[in-house]
This record gives structure tokens, sequence and C-alpha cells, in this order.
């Protein structure tokens, strides 16, 4: 898959879908929502990618190109990648586990 075809694609779709601008509220208020549907039935694999393809819709609508969304992933999971992470065995799996700030 090309992820970068793909942010295209959809912000095709929701440009014309959903209107022009950033729409941060909306996009936001929907994220809540489906949010709230993953708690209800986590094992659906669409309640999440309803959260990515959102997520992506607020990226690229903040002014974000494809290519810098795809390097801001990128670069993203590097540096939690070189993040220090408590032992997740000794972590509730009810709570974030969060990064230690050095």
């Amino acid at each position: 898959m090309d992820l970068r075809k793909f942010i295209h694609d959809q912000m095709d779709f929701s440009s014309t879908t959903f209107g022009p601008g950033a729409r941060t509220k909306g996009v936001v208020e929907h994220i809540r929502k489906e949010l709230n549907e993953i708690e209800a039935d986590p094992n659906d694999v669409t309640e999440w990618i309803d959260v990515v393809i959102l997520a992506l819709d607020g990226a690229w609508r903040a002014g974000n190109t494809p290519t810098q969304i795809c390097e801001a992933l990128a670069a993203k999971l590097d540096k939690n990648k070189n993040r220090q992470w408590p032992d997740w065995r000794t972590m509730s799996q009810d709570q974030a586990i969060e990064h230690r700030r050095v």
C-alpha cells in the first residue's frame, strides 16, 4: 500500500464530501465519538481505522502535505523508539503507559 497515495485519495474524498477548511472541532468531535465506539467493541478493526482516517484528515486539513504526514509518522515512531519506557509488565492494562520524562 502506498500511504501517500491513500492520503491523496482520502483528501479528495473528504474535501468533496465535507468541504474545505480545517474543520478541527468537527474532526475532534468525530474522533471522540469513534473512541466511544472502540470502547464498546475494541475488537472491531473498522472503528480503529475510523480514528486513523480522521487523524489523517485532521493532519492534512491543518496544512500538512501527504509527504509531511508520512515523514511525521516515521519520525514519531523513531522518537518513541528512542524514549525510555517503564516495563509494561509492571503497568496496569487499563492505564496509558507514558514514557519516562528525563
